[in-house]
C-alpha cells in the first residue's frame, strides 16, 4: 500500500500556523526531492560529502565556510560545543570534562525563551553555562559587557519572533561587544529569510534552520568564519554523532539552498494580494472583526489576524478548527486576547476556502 493519510490513520492537515515543527515545518519542491533521491539511491563518501556541500554553499553565501547539520537546535548545541573544545580532540570525547572550565555563553535574558524547548537546552547540551545579561523588557551592550568574565566562551544572539522586542540591542551591537572582548558571536536567526546580513555584519557563526524559510528537508546550516565552522564539524565525532543527518538530505538542503537564493520566498506585496479575499470572507461571519497584519518581529510576513466576540472564545475557535478533517492549525500566540492569526505562505486558496467553509460552521 502507498504512503497516505489513510494507511497511517492520520487526519489532513491545513498549515495556516506557519512553518512550523510541530507541523512538519514546510513542503519541498520537486527539485529538492530529484537530489535527496539521487542521495538515497547512491553511495558516498561522507566525510567529503560534508566537506564538499559545505565549501559549495559557502561560495553561495560568500562565507568562509558551512556545515549542514541535522537541524537548527543542532547547529546550536554543536556550535557551543565547538567554540568550548576550540578543536581539542580530547574535549570532542569528553564534552562535558572538568578540565575545561571555559563555558559561559552569555545571552540576552529575553532571548532564553522556548521555541518547542528553551534555548538553554541546546545551550547546555553544547556543555555550555547559561549566563543571562540584562531583564526581560531590556537588555543593552552594557548589560552584555558587564556579565564577561574570563569563563566566558561565546555570545549567543537570538533572532526570532519568539524573543522580546522591545528595547533589545541589535545584532551590530552585540559583535561589537564581543569583538571588542575576543569572544566570537553566535547568532541564531533558525527561521530567518535573509542569509547574508548577519556575517556581512560580522558574526562569527550564524544558524539557520533548513525546512523554515528555505524550504528544504529537515537540516540545518551553520555558516561563518573558517576555523569556527571546522570546530562545528569535528563535533560529528563528538555530541554530533546523535544528530547526523543522511546523505539524502545533504544533497536536497544543498539544493534548496540553491533554489531559495535564485527564486527567494513569497514576497509580503504577494501575501497581502492573495489575503483580501480571505479577510473580505471572514469580516462576513458573525462576531469576527479580520485585518491583515505584519509579522511582530518586522519581517516581511504578512497574515490575516481575526478577532473573536460573542459566545465563543479564540480558544475554543482554535479547538474547534483542529478538530475535524482536515485539521487547520492556526496561530495561537494571542488567543489569550481573543485573537487568532492565519499564515497563508503555505496555504493554497483552495485551503483558504476550506477554511472560511470551517470557520462558518463554527460561528453559525
Amino acid at each position: 500500500m502507498t504512503v497516505s493519510y489513510e494507511k497511517f490513520h492520520l487526519k489532513e492537515v491545513i498549515n495556516a500556523s506557519g512553518k512550523m515543527t510541530i507541523l512538519g515545518v514546510s513542503k519541498v519542491s520537486e527539485k529538492v526531492m530529484e537530489a535527496q533521491r539521487f542521495g538515497g539511491e547512491h553511495f558516498f563518501e561522507m566525510s567529503e560529502l560534508v566537506k564538499e556541500t559545505g565549501s559549495y554553499l559557502a561560495g553561495l553565501l560568500q562565507v568562509e565556510d558551512t556545515q549542514i547539520v541535522s537541524s537548527a537546535s543542532a547547529g546550536i548545541a554543536q556550535s557551543v560545543a565547538g567554540i568550548i573544545g576550540q578543536g581539542s580532540a580530547y574535549h570532542v570525547y569528553h564534552p562535558y570534562t572538568k578540565k575545561i572550565t571555559k563555558r559561559e555563553i552569555i545571552l540576552p535574558k529575553g532571548h532564553n525563551v522556548d521555541y518547542g524547548t528553551p534555548v538553554e537546552v541546546m545551550i547546555e547540551q553544547g556543555g555550555g553555562q547559561v549566563i543571562e545579561a540584562g531583564y526581560a523588557n531590556m537588555c543593552t551592550p552594557d548589560h552584555l559587557e558587564m556579565m564577561i568574565t574570563e569563563e566566558t566562551a561565546a555570545i549567543l544572539y537570538i533572532k526570532s519572533h519568539h524573543t522580546v522586542q522591545k528595547s533589545m540591542l541589535s545584532v551590530q551591537e552585540a559583535v561589537a561587544v564581543a569583538h571588542r572582548h575576543n569572544l566570537p558571536l553566535i547568532v541564531d536567526a533558525a527561521a530567518e529569510e535573509d542569509l547574508f546580513t548577519y556575517s556581512q555584519l560580522g558574526a562569527d557563526l550564524v544558524i539557520y534552520s533548513g525546512a523554515k524559510a528555505i524550504e528544504g528537508p529537515s537540516a540545518g546550516l551553520v555558516i561563518g568564519k573558517k576555523t569556527y565552522v571546522e570546530w562545528v564539524r569535528l563535533q560529528s565525532k563528538g555530541i554530533g554523532r546523535a544528530m547526523k543527518i543522511g546523505k539524502d538530505n545533504l544533497l536536497g538542503f544543498t539544493q534548496a539552498v540553491e533554489d531559495y537564493l535564485l527564486v527567494g520566498s513569497e514576497t509580503g506585496a504577494s501575501m497581502k494580494e492573495r489575503l483580501v479575499p480571505f479577510v473580505d470572507a471572514i469580516n462576513q461571519l458573525p462576531n469576527i472583526e479580520a485585518k491583515i497584519v505584519q509579522d511582530g518581529a518586522g519581517r516581511d510576513i504578512y497574515r490575516a489576524s481575526i478577532k473573536v466576540s460573542g459566545e465563543k472564545s479564540a480558544k475554543e475557535v482554535i479547538t474547534e478548527l483542529k478538530e475535524k478533517d482536515p485539521a487547520i492549525y492556526t496561530r495561537e500566540y494571542q488567543a489569550n486576547n481573543g485573537v487568532i492569526e492565519f499564515d497563508i505562505r503555505s496555504v493554497t486558496e483552495a485551503e483558504m476556502l476550506k477554511i472560511v467553509t470551517r470557520l462558518t460552521e463554527i460561528l453559525n
